[in-house]
């Protein structure tokens, strides 16, 4: 007899889609990191000393045991304070509106969770070239003899530990913990931010929900209810904003840019930016003095 099973979709809390980099470092009393910021997450640990860390205009000593977040385009500086101190390093790429947990986290890591930091070292010993003390290392290089799953067991031990974070500040009830407000802000910024970067792209909805982790029917809820568009309609007034930019460089004619921009057709791409604009593209170019 055949028996019917319903397949539950799994919600990802977190979900890590690139490694950027990864540091181990082992420093006299005198060094210093004069700071940097980036679009992507990074989270260190201190394994031995201490060090002072500054994050935007705050100024944090991060002793031994303790572990910090940088959120993206976050400036932050570091140096030795009072020791030579050794610390982890690991940069990521994480989209998940869950991450706003995390956005002001510093703490000592529990005993519990310090297995995951090694577990993440070990790994990333066996699968890339980790050389020690460059704070200019901008790309990961795979051994030669990398183990294999050594990237995908990164990815998982880093997630879970992040996860096990989160629990825990739930756990404490810690005020930094969101509410379900500040969390929809924060997931409809992540798929405004998402769209941006790929607005060359013909993305799906379902690329969106791939990418972070939840079903279309959350995500269209939330983004309406936060931004007034659908997600496919802001996709288009993102392109039809681009289109804008590239008539006025005039480089492009209208076919190629709607072949750039991914739309069907010339005839689709003029439709989409009447809809907008209220004027076709030939009349807005009109409006610029450009001569064809």
């Amino acid at each position: 007899m055949k028996t019917s099973y319903v397949k539950t979709q799994i919600k990802n809390l977190i979900n890590i889609t690139k490694l950027v980099t990864i540091h181990y470092y082992e420093f006299d009393k005198h060094f210093y990191f004069d700071g940097e910021s980036h679009n992507f997450w990074e989270m260190v640990y201190v394994d031995k000393g201490k060090v002072l860390i500054k994050r935007n205009k705050e100024e944090l000593v991060v002793n031994q045991g303790e572990l910090i977040f940088h959120k993206p385009n976050e400036f932050h500086a570091i140096k030795a304070y009072e020791s030579e101190p050794s610390f982890f390093v690991v940069s990521f790429s994480c989209n998940s509106p869950s991450m706003v947990y995390l956005e002001n986290f510093h703490a000592k890591l529990d005993k519990t969770l310090q297995p995951y930091i090694s577990a993440i070292i070990k790994e990333s010993e066996n699968t890339f070239v980790i050389p020690k003390n460059d704070t200019m290392l901008k790309i990961l290089t795979l051994k030669e003899n990398s183990v294999i799953g050594g990237q995908q067991l990164i990815k998982s031990y880093l997630e879970q530990l992040l996860i096990l974070l989160i629990r825990e500040i739930n756990k404490i009830g810690s005020n930094v913990f969101p509410s379900k407000e500040s969390m929809e802000n924060h997931l409809a910024f992540s798929i405004k931010e998402y769209l941006e970067q790929n607005v060359e792209i013909q993305l799906k909805i379902s690329d969106v929900c791939k990418k972070l982790g939840y079903s279309k029917s959350y995500l269209s809820k939330i983004f309406h209810e936060q931004t007034g568009y659908t997600i496919a309609n802001y996709s288009n007034y993102l392109k039809i904003k681009q289109a804008k930019k590239l008539i006025r460089e005039n480089n492009l004619n209208f076919a190629q840019i709607s072949d750039k921009l991914s739309f069907d057709n010339p005839q689709y791409f003029s439709r989409v930016f009447k809809r907008f604009e209220k004027i076709s593209p030939t009349a807005f170019k009109n409006t610029l003095n450009i001569k064809e």
